[in-house]
């Protein structure tokens, strides 16, 4: 958006929008933040101890040594006038009590899944549509692997047509971002309707 300053030259005006990153426990959040972030991403990770054992399922996140406790915080530039702040949740439900204060003000949500683990993305995906909050699902792929397509998902999922599901890698900044802009389009489009 344009408009004059006081000796009558055009200013670019700069809109932001706040998003959210969300998903189960190891499914790759803050590693999504990470890798498209143009600043170097705030992380409040903390090495995993005996207390989160028989808690935390390390089954397919067998090196995992760390964990979000409370948030990942990255910022991109999608465009010269839009700037996206973004907030990973930490994936245990011992600290969904903070997700309301993380999703307070979002425009959208990413809701990362791994479909080894389809059940872990269930309390995101319920916490959202319960929200009314518009979110879309990134299919985050490990080792290169997509066992399943997202028609497949959106069955299993019970969600509805009008919520996009894509491909991504959270490793790749093409991918996060392309899953980003999906996400501005989609929350857009929701507040046209």
């Amino acid at each position: 958006m344009d408009f004059a300053s006081s000796d009558g030259e055009a200013v670019r005006s700069t809109t932001s929008a706040k998003i959210v990153v969300a998903g189960g426990f190891g499914v790759g959040k803050t590693t999504f933040v990470g890798s498209v972030s143009e600043i170097n991403p705030l992380r409040t990770e903390a090495v995993m101890t005996s207390a989160s054992a028989g808690i935390d399922d390390l089954t397919h996140t067998g090196n995992k040594t760390t964990t979000t406790v409370a948030m990942d915080f990255g910022r991109i530039t999608l465009d010269q006038d839009l700037i996206l702040y973004l907030f990973g949740t930490p994936g245990q439900d011992r600290f969904w009590f903070m997700w309301d204060d993380l999703v307070k003000g979002a425009i959208g949500a990413v809701v990362l899944v791994d479909t080894r683990r389809l059940a872990d993305c269930f309390p995101a995906v319920d916490y959202f549509e319960n929200s009314g909050l518009p979110f879309v699902i990134a299919l985050n792929g490990f080792e290169g692997h997509q066992p399943y397509q997202p028609d497949e998902v959106r069955e299993a999922l019970q969600i509805g047509p009008d919520t996009p599901i894509i491909m991504t890698d959270a490793r790749h900044r093409a991918d996060a971002k392309s899953a980003l802009i999906t996400l501005v389009e989609h929350a857009l489009m929701a507040r046209l309707k």
